[in-house]
């Protein structure tokens, strides 16, 4: 065992991180507070309503954020909700479109402009986030496609921040979900439930204990959690299976290191 050639152990490791990739396992996972509060918040606005999508997010962060994406626009449309979704990250409209074909278009059947809509990329941070919630059509005139909003079926009824049923915001960072509770929630008081990056969570914990976010969704290990909850199993599930594996695999080799170690102390003269 201490001539083993560590190019196994390297080996091992591959196997084990890239087997859950292509194939979940789906290990235990325990749903959290948060992820169960945002989920709840969703499943209690009324059928049929319209939901406003902050997608703001780039390529970068999408291990983490594109899952939960997807996971809370499956369960808005497994509710015939209808989707207004926007960005104010530059590199976020090519996402939103993604994730809203995908989910809204493939799995659920919906059309574009009747049942959703991307309205693309608004500069001006926390002056757009302000302008969405007085004025959506002011804010975004046409869609990504330059179709003038005010001939989309899915607008109709769909002012202002005041006419949806929620606010979902995926938030990579600033501008996101700080600035949302800051300048629209606290104005508008629209129910709001935000997902965002592992590292980030922790600062936005006191919104969620004030009760001014109604779910709070953080990282791979909150996106498992939500794909749980959706029962859709994506690749925010086998993202924990593969991190799981590998860390158990870790602790296994240096546990086994030290036995081997103590056990040729013991043994020399």
């Amino acid at each position: 065992m201490e001539k083993i050639d560590r190019r196994y152990i390297f080996l091992a490791i591959l196997l084990l991180v890239l087997v859950p990739l292509l194939v979940p396992i789906g290990l235990p996972i325990r749903v959290s507070r948060e992820v169960q509060s945002g989920y709840d918040a969703v499943a209690e606005i009324p059928d049929g309503s319209t939901a406003y999508f902050a997608a703001d997010y780039d390529p970068a962060t999408m291990p983490e954020l594109h899952p939960m994406a997807l996971a809370a626009l499956d369960q808005l449309f497994s509710k015939n909700c209808k989707v207004i979704g926007a960005c104010l990250w530059p590199a976020g409209p090519p996402l939103l479109e993604d994730a809203l074909r995908r989910i809204g278009e493939e799995r659920y059947g919906k059309k574009y402009g009747v049942d959703f809509v991307n309205l693309g990329y608004k500069p001006g941070n926390e002056v757009a986030m302000v302008s969405v919630g007085r004025s959506i059509r002011a804010t975004f005139p046409t869609d990504f496609y330059g179709t003038p909003v005010e001939s989309l079926e899915v607008m109709r009824g769909a002012a202002s921040l005041t006419d949806m049923a929620i606010l979902v915001n995926i938030s990579a960072g600033y501008p996101g979900t700080k600035e949302w509770v800051q300048q629209v929630q606290s104005r508008y008081h629209v129910t709001m439930v935000a997902g965002c990056t592992a590292v980030s969570t922790p600062e936005y914990y006191p919104y969620f204990q004030s009760g001014q976010l109604s779910g709070l969704i953080g990282g791979m290990a909150g996106a498992a959690e939500y794909e749980k909850l959706v029962g859709k199993l994506g690749t925010a599930t086998r993202g924990m299976d593969a991190q799981s594996l590998g860390h158990l695999a870790i602790i296994a080799f240096i546990v086994l290191g030290n036995v081997l170690y103590f056990a040729t102390k013991k043994k020399a003269p």
